[in-house]
């Protein structure tokens, strides 16, 4: 289903003082379908995905294979992707906001023939590619600044990257990582990354995993180190697992409103970070089990908790919406790239708890969020929320609203990004 015909574009108001209770499949993974769409791009080979999420991040990438010349056939359950021959012309890609497809298009370019030019909206001109472009320059890749340094717009020159040794400092965004591990699987030379720093390395792992589905092989190489043997990648048929980001919220939705919600479609043993919400969930006073490949998730008297999230940063704004329902104190910590996201997210998310009545102070890396409303009522009166352009935020706020009345959120189709049915499952399992 297009994010047209399931996503509110009105302000819209939470449905509060209910509990969760229900049945929901979740979506398929943003993180795993950005992955298939690059490597089939890297392949040069024909290749089906099977259950790919279809929001508008990953749109925009399957808009990106057309210019490049692949024919793309949408079916409602999967994607046909066909290579054809690659441009004579520059092309130039718009990116949207969509930072993942724009990092991994920064290093996949610099292997295919092509000449290409790389920009997207203006958060996006915000968000850091330094790094990344340095450590591909020092594997013979040709890219060029088009306006400020370390930022796009870029001009690549396709079928530039030789190989050899990098350095990558991936402390703002395991997304450098991954993107030059991808692409060194097509470089004409053995590539080794040192990584000096990382963060969110479970993405790491997913990366590893996706390559290996094409016969593309990645080593580890102890604690800060990758080494990958290009081979030829093989395309064939891929299968989208369930999202772990998106089945976050439902969860949540349960833990905080003391209600019960049964999710479809998840892998236990998934590699996927954001599974680890469920330990979280937890150790707040939640029950979570697993019956018959289904997981179930019932709430209890929410404790607040220390959490370092530096492998979690997605999932920030939705522990900020429980810590003040929370009995004690909640601190989250070790999230500084939490602020180059699609908005500043520890910005963000304190600010609208403030307009909510909530207390959230911010670090430099940290919000500290106290339970003011685990033993007492919150304000009732209407407030309209912004989500700041990211559709994290705009989930997280609706986490509130089942529990503060009053919450109103404004553009709510923000959420079509990653979960473009994300309002139609809230109201029916509330």
């Amino acid at each position: 289903m297009t994010a047209s015909l399931s996503t509110p574009t009105e302000p819209f108001a939470v449905p509060s003082g209910r509990r969760v209770r229900g049945r929901l499949r979740v979506p398929p993974s943003k993180s795993l379908t950005h992955r298939y769409f690059n490597l089939a791009l890297l392949s040069g080979a024909p290749l089906v995905v099977e259950r790919p999420l279809f929001a508008d991040d990953t749109r925009l990438f399957l808009a990106a294979l057309g210019r490049c010349g692949w024919r793309v056939e949408e079916g409602e359950e999967e994607v046909r992707l066909e290579p054809g021959p690659p441009p004579a012309e520059e092309v130039e890609i718009s990116c949207g906001n969509a930072g993942t497809m724009l990092r991994f298009l920064v290093a996949t370019l610099t292997v295919v023939p092509g000449r290409w030019r790389l920009d997207g909206v203006p958060r996006l001109r915000e968000r850091p590619v330094g790094p990344l472009v340095e450590a591909l320059r020092q594997l013979g890749a040709r890219i060029e600044y088009l306006g400020a340094e370390g930022r796009v717009p870029l001009r690549i020159a396709g079928a530039s990257l030789r190989g050899g040794a990098a350095t990558l400092d991936a402390g703002e965004s395991s997304q450098f990582l991954s993107a030059v591990l991808m692409a060194a699987l097509r470089a004409p030379e053995k590539v080794m990354v040192e990584v000096p720093s990382l963060t969110s390395r479970p993405y790491v792992d997913v990366t590893i995993a996706a390559a290996a589905a094409f016969d593309g092989h990645v080593e580890r190489v102890g604690p800060r180190a990758y080494r990958v043997q290009p081979s030829p990648l093989h395309g064939g048929r891929v299968r989208v697992e369930g999202d772990w980001s998106a089945a976050c919220y439902p969860a949540a939705a349960a833990a905080l409103t003391g209600g019960e919600v049964t999710l479809e479609g998840l892998t236990p043993d998934s590699r996927q970070g954001d599974r680890e919400l469920l330990e979280l969930l937890v150790e707040m006073g939640a029950e979570t089990s697993w019956r018959a490949g289904r997981l179930q998730v019932r709430g209890g008297e929410l404790r607040g908790v220390r959490a370092d999230l530096a492998n979690m940063p997605d999932q920030v704004p939705t522990l900020a919406a429980l810590a003040p329902f929370a009995r004690g104190e909640t601190l989250i910590h070790n999230v500084a790239h939490l602020r180059i996201k699609e908005s500043d997210r520890l910005d963000a998310m304190a600010t609208e708890l403030r307009k909510l009545g909530a207390d959230a102070r911010e670090g430099r890396d940290s919000l500290w969020l106290p339970g003011l409303w685990s033993a007492a009522e919150p304000p009732d009166d209407t407030v309209h929320v912004d989500p700041h352009g990211d559709h994290r935020i705009a989930m997280s706020l609706a986490l509130v609203g089942l529990r503060r009345p009053g919450v109103v959120v404004d553009h709510p189709e923000v959420v079509a990004k990653s979960y473009p049915g994300f309002w139609r499952d809230l109201q029916k399992i509330v």
